[in-house]
């Protein structure tokens, strides 16, 4: 997906109450953003760093700026969650990132599965078919060591369910796929983050056992730009790193001229 026109760069100055973020932009000075990502933001959560921001013209809205990236260490990471779903469903298109996934002229949206406690990301199918692949869909911006990204930032019972929900979908003769976006560009490889979220990290092994098919993308992102745009390597059984690096820039003060 290509921003038109390009997002406006400017610097964080704080993140509150989850939904709202005050920036200072150029040229526009300071304004108060949606905050598109309600989880914890570990690690990016840096005063005085470089950011991006949307404009909306809708005059329904109540804000007309919403936080799409902040820069840590040199790179740029989306916070805008809502994007993930797109992405996926570009890549699964596309054909070239998700050859596995490829092939189904029929992607529906946010279809309730499970006895209707939850909703899919994405259903995929083919007239003639019954078989179907659920994909669920989760975007992390955390980065747990170096080249390492990972998933939850925070306790996730919901995420968990999901996993659950995956295996049930397999076990009923279908096919089911998480796919993780991770909103940076420099880290090749994923990895659970076993210490912050054991029980997640344990849901996510039993679907995998059963079969649920796992994925994780990178992404391309600047003002002009965020696409899905590589492959991660999945380490999946390797051993618990910890909950998540400090940036830098953090550890050496820098903060809002």
């Amino acid at each position: 997906m290509r921003f038109e026109p390009p997002l406006r760069r400017g610097r964080l100055i704080r993140r509150y109450k989850r939904f709202f973020a005050d920036l200072e932009l150029e040229g526009i000075g300071e304004v108060t953003a949606h905050c598109p990502n309600t989880g914890s933001l570990r690690g990016c959560l840096v005063p005085g760093a470089p950011v991006l921001a949307h404009h909306s013209d809708d005059p329904r809205r109540r804000l007309a700026w919403t936080w799409a990236a902040v820069e840590i260490d040199g790179t740029w990471v989306g916070v805008w969650s809502a994007r993930a779903e797109a992405l996926v469903r570009e890549a699964i298109e596309g054909g070239e990132l998700l050859p596995e996934l490829a092939g189904f002229p029929t992607i529906q949206t946010q279809v309730a599965y499970g006895g209707g406690r939850s909703r899919i990301d994405l259903l995929l199918g083919r007239e003639g078919d019954p078989r179907r692949i659920y994909v669920e869909v989760k975007s992390t911006t955390m980065r747990l060591a170096p080249g390492v990204a990972a998933f939850p930032d925070a306790v996730t019972e919901r995420g968990r369910k999901h996993l659950d929900d995956l295996r049930g979908v397999v076990l009923a003769g279908h096919r089911a796929a998480l796919v993780l976006v991770v909103q940076r560009g420099e880290c090749p490889r994923f990895a659970p983050a076993e210490a912050i979220d054991p029980a997640w990290t344990a849901a996510l092994r039993r679907a995998i056992r059963a079969g649920v098919e796992v994925y994780a993308l990178g992404v391309r992102l600047d003002e002009h730009v965020l696409e899905a745009s590589h492959r991660l390597t999945l380490e999946i059984d390797g051993p618990a790193r910890g909950r998540g690096e400090e940036p830098a820039q953090a550890r050496s003060g820098v903060g809002l001229a």
